[in-house]
């Protein structure tokens, strides 16, 4: 039976002030002040409402914007694309489908040799699950991702410190 990835109005109000902000009320966190936007540890990274799968950390790579930047989304299907022409701009935003949270915004300043481009997503709006307890936690069919001892992908080149792949 295939998970039911909802938005749950208890997952809502167990929201901290700034999650809530980011995902409820389209707000955009501090960069470098952030929990993710450094982090190099292997795992998914899910809808802090829903928990519906959205990013994997062999696609994560250091855009040096202080925010948690990713080449694809995991699951392609569990994110959505909408025109944001707030603040005089007009942007892509990124939302989960099923908790529609608002993750961030897409950009085509990625890298060129993986697609071209950039997930720019709140770390408020996200829960990290380590590869170690992908079963635990019913994400086990992304064990996969991390058949390799150092947690990256089969052919995964590692994001070095400052490196911008």
């Amino acid at each position: 039976m295939a998970p039911n990835y909802e938005r749950r109005p208890e997952a809502v109000a167990q929201l901290t002030p700034r999650q809530y902000a980011v995902t409820q009320e389209d707000e955009t966190e501090p960069a470098f002040q952030n929990e993710y936007w450094n982090s190099k540890a292997p795992g998914i990274y899910v809808d802090v409402v829903s928990g519906e799968p959205l990013f994997a950390s062999t696609n994560k790579y250091n855009s040096r914007t202080g925010w948690p930047s990713f080449t694809s989304p995991l699951e392609p299907t569990n994110v959505v694309e909408v025109v944001d022409d707030s603040h005089g701009m007009v942007r892509t935003e990124v939302r989960s489908t099923h908790g529609n949270s608002h993750l961030g915004h897409l950009f085509p300043d990625g890298p060129a040799d993986q697609g071209g481009m950039r997930y720019c997503i709140n770390s408020a709006a996200l829960r990290f699950v380590a590869a170690a307890d992908l079963e635990a936690e019913g994400y086990s069919q992304y064990l996969h991702l991390f058949d390799n001892p150092d947690g990256a992908a089969a052919g995964d080149k590692p994001v070095m410190e400052g490196e911008n792949r």
